[in-house]
């Protein structure tokens, strides 16, 4: 027996709720929680949201849209972000190749992970159908054409898509994703130019940071590529512009969805390069507000309150990136109602650091036995879940709510 036990990384939640047929999709949270009264927490998907979200950014991105499974690989929201007609998979891992290709057999699976193992570069392209990878160093172009290159893996009449990841000075964005990955102007110069006989296709792709308020950040690094291109004297396929589009939150108000496209296009224009395709990468753009969690209040204690869920859950950024959630309160009696005053969350766990500050507004007379609905969480509040101290049960429903916070170009036509 193998004293290996393998655990996926990349799947469904422990328990999808089964209704009755025709109660495929709840009608509502509040119907679900007088329905369920769950004791455990409950992501709340909203099918119709992301199919919503997905078509409004495909039908305003001039290019191929790429949805960034990392943000949320759970199989429903997939299926949501399909159903709004995006074809095109960005998977940071083989476990998510898998997964969209089991999924999908028709998707286009792009590899847009940096750094890959050599096994899941093998498997990828001989099993699932990949052509594309990303790189930002010469050892990993040279480690993706020896795998490639195998007696067992060659397709002497196929090369491969070779995308150079530049990094970027500092945008403002909530995360910086150029600390970790990206070569910097004069590599990427370097690595266009040594990677164009080998590249079936070639691009240039960036990522200006997660939750990036700043149209002017797109054009300013679409600027930086051009300039980039043009020095590499090679031509360029694709410039990827990666993700990073935002969503609103309590306290972040992005501009219109308009507003970047407006920026990007201006910005393609100026290039003067009509043969060059765009790609983008959105993940938390088109599932933020595609989902919520429902918690229950274990205890409280002034104005901090003991919830079922926390940062080992689905509350990893209100936790270390100190993100404010939408809040509002499913009472498990009749009241009469009070005010709304500012809390904090403590996680079920035993480790103090399982603590998120908000502030959550909330009606003041909230008490043990009320549930919590906490919105905006389409975006990684299922995929950062862990098993610590045993609190990893969680179930998941289809409602068919409006998004708790909507974010100005995606809204739904009303009802």
């Amino acid at each position: 027996m193998s004293l290996i036990e393998n655990r996926a990384a990349v799947g469904p939640l422990h328990r999808h709720i089964s209704l009755r047929a025709e109660e495929k999709i709840l009608p509502s949270v509040n119907e679900m929680v007088k329905t369920l009264r769950p004791e455990e927490p409950l992501h709340c998907v909203r099918p119709g949201v992301i199919s919503n979200t997905a078509h409004a950014f495909s039908t305003a991105f001039n290019g191929d849209v790429l949805y960034a499974v990392k943000c949320n690989p759970e199989p429903a929201v997939l299926r949501a972000v399909w159903d709004g007609g995006v074809r095109h998979f960005d998977c940071a891992s083989i476990s998510e190749v898998q997964l969209v290709r089991r999924l999908f057999p028709g998707a286009e699976i792009h590899f847009m992970h940096p750094v890959k193992a050599r096994s899941a570069i093998r498997e990828a392209w001989m099993l699932h159908g990949v052509r594309d990878f990303v790189l930002d160093a010469e050892s990993e172009l040279a480690k993706i054409m020896q795998e490639l290159s195998k007696p067992e893996t060659a397709k002497p009449d196929t090369k491969p898509g070779l995308f150079i990841r530049l990094a970027l000075p500092e945008t403002g964005a909530a995360i910086n994703l150029s600390k970790k990955f990206g070569a910097e102007p004069e590599a990427a110069i370097a690595l266009l130019r040594a990677a164009r006989p080998l590249a079936g296709k070639l691009g240039l792709a960036f990522h200006v940071g997660s939750q990036c308020m700043d149209p002017l950040a797109w054009r300013d690094a679409m600027q930086l590529s051009g300039e980039i291109i043009r020095a590499s004297g090679v031509r360029v396929d694709v410039l990827d512009i990666g993700g990073g589009f935002p969503v609103a939150y309590p306290d972040m108000d992005p501009p219109p969805l308009g507003a970047f496209m407006a920026e990007i296009d201006a910005a393609y224009d100026a290039l003067q390069m009509p043969g060059l395709k765009l790609w983008a990468e959105p993940g938390r753009a088109l599932v933020g507000g595609g989902a919520s969690v429902v918690v229950q209040v274990q205890m409280r204690r002034g104005h901090m309150l003991y919830i079922n869920d926390g940062v080992y859950g689905a509350l990893a950024d209100a936790g270390a990136l100190r993100f404010r959630f939408p809040t509002r309160l499913l009472r498990a009696r009749a009241t009469q109602g009070a005010p709304d005053a500012p809390f904090g969350f403590f996680g079920p766990s035993c480790d103090s650091l399982d603590v998120m500050h908000g502030p959550f507004l909330l009606p003041d007379d909230v008490a043990e036995g009320d549930w919590i609905e906490i919105g905006q969480l389409g975006a990684y509040g299922t995929c950062l879940r862990t098993a610590f101290n045993g609190f990893d049960r969680a179930a998941l429903v289809e409602v068919s709510d409006r998004a708790m916070l909507e974010t100005a170009g995606y809204e739904l036509p009303e009802s």
